[in-house]
């Protein structure tokens, strides 16, 4: 939406979702939803059938406005795809990476982590430029794929500040929640996986609980882990006190974000972090891992609260601190409204600009 408002015409090709039109025009922003209209027997064969899919309709918009100026592709998904229609349509190349299969797979082996490796290498290689979300994740690029630096630029995602400004009732979205008039509301969110380190914070709660009795922990996101969280909660003896949302749209996010005392993200991976941003963004204290880029992100005790990962007890204390000290809460909170400005849709649409330019510079073909 922001090349668009910056006057380029950008065509967005997606998967269809249920209740979404197959074809939508926003302005100069085209978004064409693409049905897959047959069967497969795993994730990733499903991956590889949609790409067939999405080459034919990169080939018919070709046909019906004109190759495009750039290719830009994300993460391994449409690596096959974006590879062909390069080659089809004689135009640049470019690659985000948000994050690699050697970091969410943590090294573990398997046939399929090693076809999605070769794709992302396989998408490295073809792209004239490569995007990456943080420093750890260009660190990453360059020595897991063996990208020479002088390809890669980084490029932080991007939050827009307005959706979370004007009025919220949060007292209906903290009873929304379980949350009692008076009580502390502590939030997580994401995807209910072992990267997003849940277990520790709902280990860490009861020494939470002991500290700040009034307080609930709200764990907003769903995922497969979640049966395995929420035994957790019942041998740590918190289980009444802890609220699964499951997932939710993006106005109950923001209004449980604003209406939050703390957000904690206690990840064990996290290659960028954009929860965080969001946090910031509704004027909410922060305690973060130490780790990928959410040690980028946030300065230690100057605009949120850094923890090792893996650890429940850091997690508490961190946690604590915030709850009972109503001026550094504010300090927090203050200084991470005024960093996320830095985060701007507008600010990464023009860098990624100078990045498209530059792969039409660098591309040639024989």
């Amino acid at each position: 939406m922001a090349l668009a408002s910056l006057g380029h015409e950008v065509h967005v090709i997606t998967l269809d979702f249920p209740g979404a039109p197959y074809e939508e025009l926003q302005g100069s922003l085209y978004i064409h939803r693409v049905p897959v209209s047959a069967p497969a027997p795993s994730f990733h064969s499903w991956v590889l059938l949609f790409n067939n899919f999405f080459e034919k309709r990169v080939g018919q918009l070709a046909h019906e406005f004109g190759p495009p100026d750039v290719l830009h592709i994300h993460d391994w998904l449409t690596v096959p795809a974006g590879v062909a229609a390069k080659h089809l349509l004689r135009v640049p190349l470019v690659m985000t990476f948000h994050s690699t299969e050697a970091s969410r797979s943590s090294n573990s082996p398997s046939t399929e982590s090693a076809m999605v490796e070769g794709l992302e290498w396989w998408g490295s290689f073809e792209a004239a430029r490569i995007i990456a979300v943080s420093g750890w994740m260009k660190s990453e690029v360059l020595t897991r794929l063996k990208t020479p630096e002088d390809k890669v630029e980084q490029i932080p995602n991007a939050v827009e500040p307005l959706k979370f400004e004007g009025p919220v009732d949060a007292m209906a979205a903290r009873a929304r929640w379980n949350v009692g008039e008076g009580q502390k509301m502590i939030t997580a969110v994401g995807r209910l996986t072992p990267q997003k380190g849940f277990d520790d914070l709902i280990r860490a709660y009861p020494a939470i609980r002991r500290a700040v009795p009034e307080s609930r922990l709200v764990i907003v996101g769903d995922g497969h882990m979640r049966t395995e969280l929420e035994s957790i909660a019942d041998q740590e003896h918190v289980r009444e006190v802890t609220t699964f949302t499951g997932f939710i749209s993006d106005g109950e996010l923001v209004e449980a974000l604003r209406s939050s005392d703390v957000v904690v993200v206690p990840s064990r991976f996290e290659p960028f972090g954009i929860i965080a941003l969001e946090a910031m963004a509704a004027g909410v204290p922060l305690v973060v891992s130490r780790v990928g880029g959410l040690k980028e992100i946030v300065d230690d005790s100057m605009d949120g609260i850094e923890v090792e990962p893996n650890n429940p007890s850091a997690i508490a204390e961190a946690t604590i601190r915030i709850l009972s000290d109503k001026e550094l809460a504010s300090r927090l909170a203050a200084r991470g409204e005024e960093k996320v400005k830095s985060y701007s849709w507008e600010n990464v649409a023009k860098r990624t600009l100078g990045v498209y330019q530059d792969a039409a510079r660098r591309t040639k073909y024989e």
